[in-house]
């Protein structure tokens, strides 16, 4: 099913539906590794975020130099693990080593080790590396200078006379295309344009192909794919597209290949190169969903802005999987991570409704023959909702004729192929909610597909009452056209807040239907949607606040662009008047003349609450860096919260009463004031309640009267330890699987819920009674146990000991463990899981990895909720497996 945004009526349950997904290891024969210890992909849409099998950041004790550690000392704990881990018998290969921004190495070791590894004196967490897609793109065209005036960076360039000159922005991702005349047109790198940078991958490298998966660096950062290339013009295009700041120059730091994925521990090694060249922004149009600040991408980031790099990066396209979903880099603690909302306008293909004149715009549909460039349409009929899966009969005949469709309750297949199927020569589907749209998943039959807006469908509905027939004429014409969601946050945006409760995201721009430049090879300009987009609008906006105002260190940016910051109505329906939730939008629209103008500043520039019980109280500095002295009133504004499951969240209007140690204050030229800031949480009507809302300064009296300031704050409602973690799942048959599960992975024909797959060639089949493995290949199956969870919300660790049944204790008071993971993300979706290998090993007391005898155990499973305290047995979640049999024969 694709993910799609529901309207209900006002602050009724929001349900946010993603397809049940079954999941099977990865393909597993005589010649491959062990099934991978990994999520299951099931994200449809923006970044998808895989772990890669067999490849683990191990994160070493000290700080990195970056944070005041000698590189000696560093240096020697590289060389000390390394020893350590060959007398601990492990296995694995070195692929890089980091000790500038982030302290530790990227192995390949086969994932049953980590247990292992974990032990090793030195080590102090584990993180599997990340696997990132190149976004797609979409097919619509709106205006870049539409999404310029949405941030005011129009009203910066034009009357302000700021362009980002001077300033130094790196853009991490598939290159940047330098030839192109919108960033340079130079024939040669580096450019006056793209003035450093670095292929770290190659052209042919995809992570997610083993076959190509091998790095292949080099000094040329050209562009091969697409996406860096359209994230550079819309920091500073100048020529046909005018982007954010046109001045800055450019560091190209290219992490993907022409096409697939990349890894993190290649995005770390990035991000040492951009500090080496002196870069003052850092761009990642990247991310990895449902994942921690503690991971190594959102560390190293902090430790960029530390050393005083302003880090930009987008918080992520997965709003379709619910509350929690922002990624890493975006949730580091320091980072600017990045909201999306859809563009004002969409430039689209056009035809004309024949008979009235009128303009329609629309979108092609995936895999359909386009529609003609010129000429007339046949006849419009129209055939109503077109599901046969439903019991539909179609409500006109469209044998000859063009059929006109309502979208909605069934595929964008079936209802092509049920009007295909009774003589339709062309399909037109529209909207039944405002907004356009690109459908697919179509199979081409002859007849031309397309996707129009709720209101052309109205008009169009209303020529067909008349006498006439009604056709369109088409005209090869483009079109720009207003966006009903223009504005407003895009669906595809992920939720905040971060699994630590920092709030997140911080702020957002716009990022839905965004047009900019492309490489030269494959047209010179292309439109994409994603916070991939968004992202830049606020690294360009760094740059020209810094032009304006060079004094800012990189740790105070973010909070003026979210004091100046413009949070925006709710999505579901703003005519409520009802701000949006903190917790999807941060502070709000970047405002960039504001955050340039202002001579008021507030901080801290966000307040993460926690998990509160009771009034909280904060305080909130209130400096007015201005030549006179000013007055401020001190008001509240609250938002639209959220409660109930974490994949399908509700909205309500619930909100936090605030009150302030003074309503007023008046502030000197040059001076602070302090206020108190107590913040009472809403009654908890609901389960899982996350509220927010907003401090609002507003001066009174003085040069700026009438600008408003705010300080954005979120927070949990009640004990935050109560989410279940590590909980059963529902299949798409409405079957309630008791995860976790003991498994085997078999081979199968067909699928059943959770009980049998074949697109790997296996799938994991639970062994309620309990099993016996032989630790070796049968059948080119691995003949080993997995365990598998679902886990509802992210743990902080996760650790499967090794209990003799026998005795009932663990095998060795000491070195028992099987699985000892730290951060573990929360699972993707509803039915989503995780699967650990155990390989029969433990280490034992020479520190030394020793094969368990033959015999009987059971795995005793322990999750440490998120935040929670490893002393307190009731912040822990267990499970024991049933009965592991060992008989190697």
């Amino acid at each position: 099913m694709a993910p799609h945004r529901s309207r209900l009526a006002p602050l009724a349950g929001l349900t946010l539906i993603a397809g049940l997904v079954a999941v099977a290891p990865a393909g597993a024969d005589e010649s491959s590794e062990l099934a991978p210890l990994h999520p299951a992909p099931t994200a449809e849409n923006g970044e998808l975020t895989h772990q890669v099998q067999d490849l683990w950041f191990i994160e070493l004790e000290s700080p990195p130099t970056s944070r005041g550690t000698a590189s000696a000392r560093v240096d020697d704990e590289h060389e000390e693990f390394r020893a350590e881990a060959e007398e601990y018998g492990l296995e694995y290969s070195e692929r890089l080593s980091f000790s500038e921004l982030w302290n530790g190495v990227s192995v390949e070791m086969d994932d049953a080790q980590v247990g292992t590894a974990r032990e090793i004196p030195g080590v102090a967490a584990i993180h599997p590396v990340i696997r990132h897609e190149i976004p797609e793109q979409d097919d619509s065209a709106p205006e870049m200078d539409t999404a310029l005036g949405m941030t005011g960076a129009d009203v910066v360039q034009s009357e302000l006379g700021l362009s980002g000159e001077g300033l130094r922005v790196a853009v991490m991702d598939t290159g940047v295309d330098y030839t192109h005349p919108d960033l340079g047109g130079s024939s040669e790198f580096p450019s006056e344009r793209v003035v450093a940078g670095h292929d770290f991958v190659g052209d042919d490298f995809n992570a997610g192909d083993p076959a190509s998966s091998t790095p292949a660096p080099d000094d040329d950062p050209q562009d091969c794919n697409g996406h860096g290339t359209h994230v550079a013009g819309i920091i500073g295009a100048e020529g046909e597209v005018t982007g954010v700041a046109p001045d800055v120059t450019f560091g190209a730091y290219k992490v993907f290949g022409c096409s697939g994925s990349t890894t993190s521990d290649i995005m770390v090694a990035a991000m040492e190169q951009a500090l080496a060249d002196n870069m003052d922004v850092l761009n990642m149009s990247i991310g990895s969903a449902h994942s921690w600040p503690q991971y190594p991408t959102a560390v190293a980031s902090d430790n960029l802005v530390d050393e005083g790099m302003v880090v930009v990066a987008s918080i992520g396209n997965s709003g379709d999987t619910g509350l929690y979903s922002a990624g890493a880099p975006g949730l580091g603690a320091n980072v600017i991570g990045v909201a999306a909302y859809d563009n004002t306008h969409i430039r689209a293909a056009a035809a004309e409704a024949t008979q009235s004149g009128e303009t329609i715009a629309y979108m092609e549909m995936d895999d359909a023959v386009l529609p003609p460039e010129s000429g007339e349409s046949d006849e419009l009929v129209y055939v109503g909702r077109s599901c046969s899966s439903l019991g539909d009969e179609l409500e006109g005949d469209p044998e000859g004729r063009t059929a006109l469709i309502v979208r909605g309750d069934c595929t964008f297949a079936e209802k092509y192929d049920a009007a295909v199927d009774a003589g339709a020569t062309g399909v037109v589907i529209h909207n039944n909610l405002p907004g356009m749209f690109a459908g697919g998943g179509i199979t081409d039959r002859g007849a031309f597909a397309v996707g129009i807006s709720q209101e052309a469908g109205t008009h169009l509905l209303e020529l067909l009452e008349g006498d006439e027939p009604v056709t369109l004429t088409w005209t090869g014409d483009q079109a720009t056209v207003a966006n009903p969601n223009g504005g407003l946050i895009s669906s595809f945006s992920s939720y905040g807040m971060a699994p630590n409760l920092d709030l997140k995201p911080d702020l957002g721009a716009p990022g839905g239907l965004i047009n900019s430049t492309y490489p030269m090879a494959k047209g010179g300009y292309a439109t994409i949607s994603g916070t991939s987009m968004s992202s830049p609008h606020v690294a360009g906006g760094v740059a020209l606040l810094l032009e304006a105002r060079p004094d800012l260190g990189a740790h105070e940016v973010r909070d003026v662009l979210q004091n100046t910051a413009d949070p925006t109505m709710w999505w579901g329906n703003p005519d409520l008047g009802v701000l949006d939730n903190v917790h999807r939008q941060g502070a709000g629209m970047l405002d960039l003349p504001g955050s340039i103008l202002t001579t008021t500043s507030l901080a801290p520039g966000k307040l993460a609450l926690g998990a509160t019980e009771g009034p909280v109280t904060e305080t909130v500095t209130v400096s007015n860096d201005g030549d006179e002295a000013a007055t401020y009133e001190i008001s509240h504004e609250p938002a639209l919260g959220t409660h109930g499951s974490t994949f399908t969240p509700s909205f309500n209007a619930a909100s936090a009463e605030a009150s302030f140690s003074t309503d007023e204050v008046t502030v000197g030229p040059g001076e602070s004031v302090e206020v108190d800031v107590t913040v009472t949480p809403p009654a908890r009507d609901h389960e899982q309640m996350l509220y927010g809302g907003y401090v609002t300064v507003t001066e009174v009296e003085g040069k700026g009267a009438g600008e408003s300031h705010r300080v954005p704050y979120a927070a949990y409602n009640g004990d935050y330890q109560e989410i279940e973690a590590m909980t059963p799942i529902t299949d798409d048959n409405g079957d309630v699987h008791e995860l976790p599960w003991l498994t085997r992975i078999t081979e199968c024909e067909a699928f059943s819920g959770l009980e049998c797959a074949d697109d790997n060639g296996g799938t994991f089949e639970n062994q309620p009674d309990g099993a016996t493995y032989t630790l070796d290949w049968v059948d080119g199956l691995p003949d080993i146990p997995y365990v598998i969870a679902h886990f509802d919300h992210h743990v902080t660790k996760l650790e499967m000991i090794v209990v003799d049944e026998r005795t009932g204790r663990p095998v060795h008071p000491d070195r028992n463990v099987a699985v000892d993971v730290d951060y573990v993300n929360r699972s993707a979706t509803s039915t989503a899981f995780f699967s650990y290998a155990w390989d029969g090993t433990v280490v034992d007391s020479r520190d030394r990895v020793k094969a368990v005898r033959d015999g009987d155990y059971r795995l005793e499973a322990r999750a440490l909720k998120a935040l929670g305290d490893p002393d307190n047995p009731d912040h822990w979640e267990t499970w024991t497996s049933p009965v592991i049999t060992i008989d190697r024969g």
